[in-house]
């Protein structure tokens, strides 16, 4: 399986780079090719970036040690959930995860899971070892290169709301991920003065910790 999986996602790179430098050319039909790009590669899916808060100030603090234990624990207690919810865990990069979903609403119950998974790990915890996540959805069209990456504008606000704007315990999600689960009972949204590129607005999820 391992293999397949290999051949899957080097036909995919392969063949976008083709693309990618036919379009290069002098006089290339850019748009025809676009067109290509997006029959071949353009699915709609809902993308999650998730952070550490305050991850590289308890590296500086706590050495590499710590960090190998907080990777570990969050990879541990963290993968499940995204897999019960069916999530594909694409990346993990340090102390974030890519995830793409499917289903926007199986997404934002997964981010939900996953952050009162960790209030109760944290509980006994001291503060150097709790498990803090930070958490950005985006929804739409985006250019998905096997099970290796994504790209588009969504996932470029997605990725700037985890990444960068969220703190501890928040997730923040994109209009679009607002827009098709405002009717999920015992969550609601509000909205963020910070509006990431790639989206029309952003809002907070509030929800029961």
């Amino acid at each position: 399986m391992p293999s397949r999986r290999t051949i899957i996602a080097s036909a995919s790179e392969d063949r976008l780079e083709k693309l990618i430098e036919e379009r290069l050319r002098p006089g290339a039909d850019k748009k025809t090719i676009d067109e290509r790009i997006w029959d071949l590669f353009g699915e709609d899916w809902c993308v999650m970036f998730t952070d550490l808060s305050g991850f590289s100030r308890g590296v500086a603090k706590f050495g590499i040690i710590h960090f190998l234990q907080t990777i570990y624990e969050s990879e541990r207690l963290l993968i499940p959930i995204i897999e019960d919810n069916d999530g594909i865990l694409l990346k993990v990069e340090g102390d974030s995860f890519l995830v793409i979903f499917r289903n926007v609403k199986k997404a934002l119950q997964c981010c939900i899971s996953m952050q009162r998974t960790l209030k109760e790990y944290n509980e006994n915890k001291p503060d150097e070892e709790k498990v803090l996540l930070c958490v950005g959805l985006g929804f739409g069209p985006m250019l998905r290169i096997g099970d290796t990456d994504v790209f588009g504008a969504e996932v470029n606000a997605a990725s700037k709301l985890g990444e960068d704007t969220a703190e501890a315990w928040e997730v923040l999600v994109t209009k679009a991920v607002r827009d098709r689960a405002k009717d999920m009972p015992d969550i609601s949204f509000e909205e963020i003065a910070e509006v990431p590129p790639g989206a029309e607005q952003a809002f907070r999820v509030k929800y029961r910790l």
